[in-house]
């Protein structure tokens, strides 16, 4: 039991990232902490984490035990949750992470919540590509294709995206007829987090056209502010259909240069590969997997 409380010690540690803060949320000192670190990585023979006076990351031993002792302890949880009441009602704490869409996640998991009160969810609404595993989650909401090995996915659908305009930016500068005429407009373009690279707007061309330079009128890492933008006759943005399609039914949007875009966007629910996966995970993957409105 002595190395089940070491396992889970260094896999708090190599969430925070410090002695202090897993002493607080411990109750135990951070000398405590660092001596219990110490005392394992002399018992398996190798160094967990590099450390200096600013920073602490795990080392390429570190990350392996990482993962390993990740999946031990999700098959103690699993073991204890079967034999319990709490495989009847899933409880504990629930570490996600997802897109910063909250007009689209938050009806999810405030739906979940309601269901599932004794589920504490810890939410990271975030753009950014997380490490799953390195970063401690149960599961993440992302889109695009998935290739990681030591994840499992569950698609949660799909919906087209548009280049869309306000009335009232369209009657004062024109609707454009090809892809060519956008220099003369505002564009509001996204800007990938990880990247900073801008977005391009996948216009289907001729194969002896150029795809146009888009004027950077506005630029942000959250498309729904370019929703907000679009919506007071700022410009031009490129955008999934569930985060216009209330104005664009009510006529607040309109569809621009339709005819050259056909493009969709993929939801996916990700979580690490195990054998068992937590009843608090189960229901989780379940419930968005039915409720989220895409």
């Amino acid at each position: 039991m002595d190395s089940f409380g070491g396992i889970s010690l260094f896999v708090q540690v190599a969430d925070t990232r410090s002695f202090t803060e897993t002493g607080r949320q411990l109750g135990l000192s951070s000398s405590a902490v660092g001596k219990s670190i110490a005392r394992m990585e002399e018992r398996l023979g190798v160094r967990l984490f590099h450390r200096s006076t600013r920073s602490m990351t795990l080392t390429a031993e570190g990350a392996l035990f990482l993962d390993r002792c990740r999946r031990i302890l999700g098959e103690i949880e699993a073991a204890e949750a079967e034999l319990s009441d709490a495989a009847g009602s899933p409880r504990g704490r629930l570490r996600i992470s997802t897109p910063q869409l909250s007009g689209l996640i938050m009806p999810a998991l405030d739906g979940f919540m309601a269901q599932y009160p004794d589920i504490e969810l810890d939410v990271d609404l975030s753009d950014r590509m997380v490490d799953i595993i390195e970063e401690g989650f149960d599961a993440v909401i992302r889109t695009g294709e998935q290739h990681d090995s030591r994840l499992v996915s569950r698609r949660l659908g799909s919906c087209g995206q548009v280049l869309v305009g306000s009335p009232g930016y369209l009657e004062r500068h024109g609707t454009p007829a090809h892809p060519s005429e956008l220099r003369a407009h505002a564009c509001l373009l996204h800007k990938f987090p990880a990247t900073g690279k801008i977005e391009r707007w996948p216009f289907r061309l001729a194969a002896s056209e150029a795809e146009p330079e888009l004027p950077q009128t506005f630029s942000a890492n959250t498309i729904e502010v370019l929703a907000f933008l679009a919506l007071q006759d700022k410009g031009l943005a490129f955008l999934p259909t569930f985060i216009v399609r209330d104005a664009l039914s009510r006529g607040a949007l309109r569809i621009v240069l339709g005819d050259y875009i056909d493009e969709t966007v993929t939801f996916w629910i990700l979580w690490p590969a195990s054998r068992y996966a937590s009843p608090k995970l189960r229901v989780f993957i379940d419930y968005i997997s039915q409720n989220l409105r895409v």
